[in-house]
């Protein structure tokens, strides 16, 4: 498992991978542009080739993108829905330039439109994007199951993925944080197995790209996205150990998102949290 967290781009792409190492991250993730914003970034072709030599040689061996959260490729209002998909497109466009492991994508929210309308609306943007770029994968993100986001259940990812046309370059991004908002007990090690069990079923595990490894200020259920420092939520030491330590993860980046101890980022305290109970995981596991 590559274990690493979410850093800024602040100062470009070379010093977001610096910022990975200083944290002792094995992979980073990073917004295409700003994430408040619908101006894409342009990035500097030296600052994306010294990226590469970077990537290559480690110690961060891996980089997702994750898609701003202004993206809503369900939305029917034209001028949202244009700037969705461009803004996807240029995610993308980043992701084949620098071998990203896929973009993370928020599918989208009905916005009080009907449900299967939302769906397709989806799925076109999805093979419109797709169209437009060469060889990163989209990475769908379950949600936590608020209001009418899209992509709350296992049947609603492959139902997206359908709808987007089955591509290969299709995937999905786990969160147990919002694996536990939406209904999934993943509280212990053996839950967790039949919840992984599910997805294959639903899904597939080979659609699966990446991890996001956020602990939940809100319960079982609740439908509310509150991320949580590890371990100070509601999964806990025993529900993040089991979740970083499964056997089926092993290979994929798994990636954190939390605030710190500061509010401005994981930083290098979560990660070492995260190795050490993906220790404690694997020692439980007999691994």
């Amino acid at each position: 498992m590559l274990v690493g967290a979410h850093v800024s781009t602040s100062g470009g792409l070379v010093k977001a991978y610096e910022r990975g190492v200083e944290w002792g991250c094995d992979a980073i993730q990073i917004f295409h542009q700003n994430p408040r914003m619908w101006r894409p970034t342009q990035w500097k072709d030296d600052d994306v080739a010294a990226f590469n030599e970077l990537l290559a040689s480690g110690p961060v061996r891996a980089v997702a993108i994750h898609a701003v959260y202004l993206i809503n490729c369900a939305s029917k209002d034209p001028d949202i829905r244009g700037k969705s998909i461009s803004a996807l497109i240029h995610a993308l466009r980043l992701g084949d330039a620098i071998g990203a492991v896929g973009v993370v994508l928020h599918p989208g929210s009905q916005v009080k439109e009907p449900y299967e309308a939302s769906m397709e609306r989806v799925g076109e943007a999805l093979r419109e994007a797709l169209a437009e770029s060469e060889s990163c994968p989209i990475l769908l993100e379950d949600t936590a199951g608020a209001g009418g986001t899209l992509g709350r259940s296992f049947e609603e990812l492959a139902r997206l993925i359908e709808l987007g046309g089955g591509d290969g370059r299709l995937g999905v991004c786990l969160d147990c944080c919002h694996l536990l908002a939406s209904g999934f007990d993943i509280t212990t090690a053996e839950k967790l197995a039949g919840v992984v069990d599910s997805f294959d079923e639903i899904v597939g595990l080979d659609r699966l790209g990446c991890l996001h490894v956020n602990d939940s200020q809100t319960a079982l259920g609740s439908n509310r996205d509150r991320h949580a420092n590890l371990p100070e939520g509601e999964l806990g030491e025993e529900g993040l150990a089991a979740f970083l330590s499964e056997p089926r993860f092993e290979g994929l980046p798994a990636l954190l998102e939390t605030e710190g101890p500061d509010g401005r980022g994981p930083g290098p305290e979560q990660v070492r949290i995260a190795r050490e109970l993906r220790e404690r995981g694997l020692r439980a596991r007999g691994a």
